[in-house]
């Protein structure tokens, strides 16, 4: 036998806020992608600050074909992310794409569908974060071949940042970036950092190298910006947060606004 249970009206809506959290970041990142999404939940999202992504379409191996077929996907991605509500910042997470497309295509895409948000690249994000860093001359290290370490080199060269040593590890599968043991991260990273460098900068998105970043920096006494540390630390400062985090590493501690 059925009860019937009465349910009854509240008698009024609830008040509802402007936004269930203050502060809003998106996340654009490759449908592969094992660690930006990791990342940024460990160290930009917070109970002001919500993290929000979208996942476009890639296929491996890491070349420049594959990585500029990702171009006509930015604007769906983008227009994924919360619809018709306004965000903070939006991340495109990969590295060596941004490279390929060029910050302005990239931000240019985005725009289109997110008119008016500040748009962060991680290369443009590295720049910054060098800068910040007071850093001229520097050391690379990416997980890619040497074709694809190639026009990343000529970026930060044209850019105005004397090259000491770029070292390439020769993988061409960003999942098999991702499985990159922590330990083999500190170790590379050593041989990577030349003595006369002011910072290294270790490139790709699917990389654990935020992870490991402050040790690197502890064993070597040089700063380290990694590509998910540098877009982390744009987020944070564009949402207005400020606060000093030097377990997560020097650029940490840095304005946004300094270099």
């Amino acid at each position: 036998m059925t009860v019937e249970i009465e349910i009854i009206p509240a008698g009024r809506l609830p008040r509802l806020e402007n936004r269930p959290l203050e502060k809003r970041i998106g996340l654009i990142i490759l449908a592969t992608d094992h660690t930006t999404e990791v990342d940024f939940q460990r160290m930009v999202a917070s109970d002001r600050l919500g993290v929000y992504v979208s996942r476009i379409h890639y296929a491996n191996p890491v070349t420049a074909e594959n990585l500029l077929r990702m171009q006509p996907s930015l604007t769906q991605g983008a227009a994924l992310i919360l619809p018709d509500e306004a965000l903070d910042a939006i991340v495109y997470s990969c590295t060596s794409a941004s490279v390929v497309i060029g910050d302005r295509n990239i931000e240019a895409a985005i725009h289109a569908a997110k008119p008016g948000i500040p748009v962060v690249t991680p290369t443009a994000a590295a720049v910054k974060g060098l800068k910040a860093l007071g850093a001229r001359r520097i050391s690379v290290l990416t997980p890619y071949t040497v074709e694809t370490s190639r026009p990343m080199a000529d970026y930060f060269s044209d850019l105005g940042f004397a090259i000491d040593r770029f070292t390439c590890l020769g993988l061409t599968d960003d999942r098999e970036m991702a499985r990159i043991a922590p330990e083999e991260i500190l170790a590379f990273a050593r041989q990577a950092l030349a003595p006369q460098s002011d910072a290294l900068f270790i490139s790709c998105t699917a990389v654990r190298a935020a992870q490991v970043a402050a040790r690197i920096e502890s064993e070597t006494g040089k700063p380290v910006v990694t590509s998910n540390l540098a877009t982390a630390w744009s987020c944070l400062r564009l949402c207005g947060d400020d606060r000093a985090r030097p377990e997560l590493g020097q650029l940490m501690t840095k304005s946004y606004w300094e270099g």
